[in-house]
This record gives structure tokens, sequence and C-alpha cells, in this order.
């Protein structure tokens, strides 16, 4: 069975955010849930300083099902962000990176 990793970048609108402390705390709380939900490595990757915007990068390693498991990941940031979200995702096997 072929080993993925599939990267998912994650720019999400937040525009009820009022301030830079409450913005860390909705990211802060979204990357644990991701995290633990789906095994997720999480990282704020861009616009640390912007309230009203936020950039996650989240990878996830595995098997065949690492490309379903990427768009539960996907429906479940979706929900959680109903100001809009935008996603780009690379999939790759190990074979894929190694050339």
């Amino acid at each position: 069975m072929p080993a993925y990793v599939c990267v998912i970048e994650m720019r999400l609108h937040l525009p009820h955010v009022s301030s830079l402390k409450e913005k860390r705390r909705v990211v802060k709380s979204l990357a644990a849930q991701l995290r633990q939900r789906f095994g997720a490595a999480v990282a704020e990757t861009e616009e640390q300083d912007s309230w009203r915007q936020a950039v996650l990068v989240a990878a996830l390693v595995g098997g065949s099902d690492t490309a379903a498991r990427a768009d539960e990941l996907e429906r479940f940031v979706d929900a959680r962000t109903p100001d809009g979200c935008y996603f780009e995702r690379a999939l790759r096997t190990l074979e894929d990176i190694h050339g």
C-alpha cells in the first residue's frame, strides 16, 4: 500500500473577530480541533498580524484513505468558518516526493 502526504492550505476570512487576541483564540482552538480529530499537523503560516484573515497549513499522512480524510477536514473547517474560507491542496505519494 502506498503512503500519502497531503498538505492543505486554508485561507480563512474572520470578519466577526475584533482583535488579535480574539483571532488567536479562534485559530488556536481550530488548530487544536484539527490535531485531535484528524491527527493533522497544523501551523499558522501567514497573516499573523491581521485581525480578519488567517492562513493555516495542515498536513495529513496515511494510506489510501488520506484524500477522504482531507475532504472531511475541509468540510469540518468550512462548517466552522461561515464567513468564508478557501482551500488549496496537494496530495503526493512518498514515491512522488522522492522523485
